[in-house]
């Protein structure tokens, strides 16, 4: 389990190295980050839901490296199935919105509501629905995402940032130096940190411990057992 972090940590960063390049290497590493991810929650014991939400940002990833509208419609419902599978965990992990939701869910519906309409005009028409209701869906699981914890907080919203940066690429707005970088950095932190945080959310409730943790308890019981004094 230990190693698998770290891979993925180097293989982030040489992906975003290579962006920063303007290396090729880049159309390679992206593919294999969620999957890495991916086999990181399943080798700590995490929820296979979870595992299949990156699994679907694996599919939206290869999708809008290919260009064109269709291609990136179909990412976006990849990236659509990975945020459903994040609200069923949502309702599985974390207590239900209180008064202290009120703050957040005016935020991101304000936030939504007014991206939408200054992107509405600069949106290919075929696209302008779709983005509107992706960004509906994205804000929602940002929103459900604060019931499993602050790290699944904050992945929510550092996803908002990213498909918002890919937004306003998408209706060409201007935009900062190396973009890509910018998208995948936020993307890739998203993403982390949502799945640490659904994996502390479903240890903390004692759903789905750790594969070692029968290991360890039986190490503990022949920790004791040596101690106790012979007859």
């Amino acid at each position: 389990m230990r190693p698998l972090p770290a891979v993925f940590g180097g293989l982030a960063l040489a992906h975003l190295g290579a962006l920063l390049a303007g290396s090729a290497v880049a159309l390679v590493t992206k593919p294999a980050l969620m999957p890495l991810l991916a086999a990181y929650v399943l080798t700590r014991g995490g929820p296979r839901l979870l595992a299949v939400a990156l699994l679907f940002g694996c599919g939206g990833d290869t999708l809008l490296q290919v260009g064109g509208d269709l291609p990136f419609l179909l990412g976006m419902a990849s990236f659509a199935a990975g945020h459903g599978c994040y609200l069923v965990l949502c309702s599985r992990h974390g207590t239900p919105g209180s008064a202290r939701t009120l703050p957040p869910a005016l935020g991101y519906g304000s936030a939504w509501l007014v991206t939408v309409v200054l992107l509405w005009p600069d949106l290919e028409a075929g696209l302008r629905v779709p983005v509107a209701l992706y960004s509906l869906l994205l804000v929602t699981m940002a929103l459900r995402a604060t019931r499993a914890g602050a790290l699944a907080a904050a992945g929510g919203a550092l996803f908002v940032v990213s498909d918002t940066l890919i937004a306003t690429g998408v209706a060409d707005w201007p935009q900062a130096p190396a973009p890509q970088f910018w998208v995948m950095l936020t993307y890739l932190g998203a993403q982390f940190l949502l799945a640490e945080g659904f994996l502390r959310s479903a240890e903390g409730a004692g759903r789905t411990p750790g594969p070692s943790s029968d290991k360890r308890e039986r190490q503990r019981t022949a920790s004791r057992a040596s101690t106790m004094p012979k007859p």
